[in-house]
């Protein structure tokens, strides 16, 4: 009965320690104890220990004390103290791998990509480069005093919740055991899909880092499309990422716009990916083949052919437009969703672009009388991905503090 009770206690108290961390991260600024009371319904005494836990882990500091009015007494306000707690996030893509680390207070630590064609790379070799990096890393960590919160694994396939990657098409890998590597055996790492990480890091709670144009609430819903060579999605409901039964919910690029398009790698014909994917726009405009045309000169040489008004540029411009606004219209009509990021490629078009492209989905959902629709570009980070990784890692620590504290 005794052990029955403190693990009661002990469930209780990280609930509460996670409620409290929760809410200083998503706040507009530095909150007092007596707000955060208010805020998360808490009494002051239960508050007044949870801090004083928090401050005697360095979780949390106290910065200078506000005196609110001539006769009140000062107000201290409380932040997140950075040096103490981070997240890695991992990542592997076609153009190449890395990793970030992020501190709870939102400054990134640490951050090394390698860039590179990795079509059809040796998933051992690329492993045991990211192992040698990250070993380094994590002793350099160690010797500044931070503790390993945990670490996410964004890779662009489908990855099941045992960290089984069943298929990359456009790294040529399928059916590949993740825990066979030594890091993600070492660090325990959380495998996904990169737009689900990337989705993630649009959401706010870890600072200006996570604060995009779209100015999400942390409960938000919306639809996120990471576009590059090929096209991933997420759908982000109340704030959390919907996996689906087996973790493959969101694949937007490989939903059908035309039933007698051109074949994807999929197996499948009319896929949005293989319209408006990176590679197979510049592979028919005749820029480049194969893995040359997934280079970033080809799309600079596409992007100016279709600023001069090449007439065969522009055809299938307009063709991957057409397939994005179908993708995007019938996504919102199936999930009841009205607001749409884009990240990657396709984020970097013009506001006068952008505002057609909003234009077009609000014209055709079923519910335009009464849907606003937005549509917003990605944060400004340049690897959404490896940002919504390293978050997933401190999320082992915000959703289960109190194992990592000294009591």
């Amino acid at each position: 009965m005794a052990a029955m009770k403190r693990m009661n206690q002990d469930d209780l108290r990280t609930h509460n320690l996670s409620v409290v961390l929760n809410a200083m991260l998503h706040a507009d600024g530095p909150q007092s104890r007596a707000d955060l009371a208010k805020e998360t319904g808490l009494t002051k005494a239960t508050m007044s220990l949870l801090v004083t836990l928090l401050i005697n882990n360095r979780i949390v500091r106290e910065g200078v004390p506000l005196v609110q009015s001539v006769y009140g007494r000062p107000s201290t306000p409380l932040l997140i103290n950075g040096g103490t707690m981070c997240g890695i996030g991992v990542q592997i893509n076609t153009d190449g791998y890395g990793y970030l680390v992020l501190d709870l207070d939102g400054t990134v630590v640490a951050e090394r990509w390698i860039s590179g064609d990795l079509q059809h790379a040796d998933p051992v070799a690329i492993f045991g480069k990211l192992d040698d990096m990250l070993v380094d890393q994590e002793a350099a960590l160690q010797s500044r005093g931070y503790t390993i919160a945990g670490a996410g694994l964004a890779l662009p396939g489908l990855v099941t919740d045992t960290r089984q990657l069943l298929v990359a098409r456009n790294l040529g890998w399928d059916n590949l055991d993740l825990t066979q590597f030594a890091l993600v055996d070492r660090l325990d790492a959380i495998a996904g899909n990169e737009a689900n990480m990337s989705a993630i890091a649009q959401l706010p709670g870890y600072g200006a880092l996570c604060a995009g144009e779209a100015s999400l609430q942390p409960n938000e819903s919306f639809i996120y499309i990471s576009t590059d060579i090929g096209i991933g999605g997420a759908l982000v409901r109340d704030g959390k990422v919907v996996i689906g039964d087996r973790g493959f919910a969101g694949e937007l690029g490989h939903m059908s716009v035309q039933m007698n398009g051109p074949l994807c790698q999929c197996g499948r014909h009319g896929c949005l990916e293989v319209y408006a994917g990176r590679r197979s726009m510049v592979e028919a405009a005749g820029i480049a083949l194969g893995e040359d045309g997934a280079s970033d000169e080809a799309v600079r040489e596409l992007d100016r052919l279709w600023r001069e008004g090449d007439p065969e540029v522009k055809e299938i411009i307009g063709l991957a437009f057409d397939a994005m606004v179908s993708a995007i219209v019938s996504t919102i009509n199936l999930s009841d969703m009205d607001t749409v990021i884009i990240g990657g490629l396709w984020a970097q078009i013009d506001d006068e672009f952008l505002g057609r492209m909003r234009d077009g989905i609000q014209d055709q959902v079923l519910a335009r009388d009464v849907m606003n629709i937005r549509v917003l570009r990605a944060n400004s980070t340049t690897r959404p991905a490896l940002l919504g990784a390293a978050e997933v890692g401190l999320r082992r620590f915000i959703d289960n503090p109190l194992p990592f504290l000294q009591q």
